[in-house]
């Protein structure tokens, strides 16, 4: 169980605020470690569609970046530590790496559809946790984060319709 290493007048329970600390950060990782894969397919797509995607990409990432910052934020606002750096997201991530062999921009989409589909799918069950566990601000902050992962994979999949 993740650790609360700050004081704070925070009224949630320390028990409480440590488990929510510890399926927050979880959930960081691999919002970090997605974040670094759109990118990753931003800078190397290739093919006929290269400047949407590339576009649309960069415009994913881009989004991602606020739900990282909050992540990290209710975390530390629990009074836990937020791990997001590269090297922790890589080796605590949860999603499946992006293959660099893949540069066609119809199966650079599929795959970043794959991963958002799985980052969403756990941020349905931390908003189900949190709010069993009686977080109502964990899981709102979870129930945001959702909705925008769906519209991403909307966008995403409309490519291969």
């Amino acid at each position: 169980m993740a650790k609360v290493r700050t004081t704070t007048r925070n009224d949630l329970d320390a028990r409480l605020r440590e488990r929510m600390i510890g399926l927050l950060n979880p959930q960081l990782a691999d919002t970090m470690d997605l974040y670094t894969q759109v990118k990753q397919a931003h800078w190397n797509v290739k093919g006929p569609h290269f400047i949407a995607l590339h576009e649309l990409y960069d415009k994913l990432a881009e989004e991602l970046e606020d739900p990282i910052d909050d992540i990290a934020e209710r975390v530390t606002a629990l009074g836990g530590v937020a791990r997001g750096t590269a090297r922790i997201a890589a080796g605590e991530s949860r999603l499946p790496e992006l293959p660099l062999a893949s540069l066609d921009g119809l199966k650079l989409t599929a795959l970043l559809a794959d991963r958002y589909a799985a980052l969403a799918k756990s941020t349905r069950a931390a908003i189900e946790s949190a709010d069993h566990a009686g977080d109502a601000d964990t899981a709102d902050l979870f129930t945001g984060i959702s909705r925008g992962l769906d519209k991403a994979l909307w966008f995403l999949e409309a490519h291969l319709q």
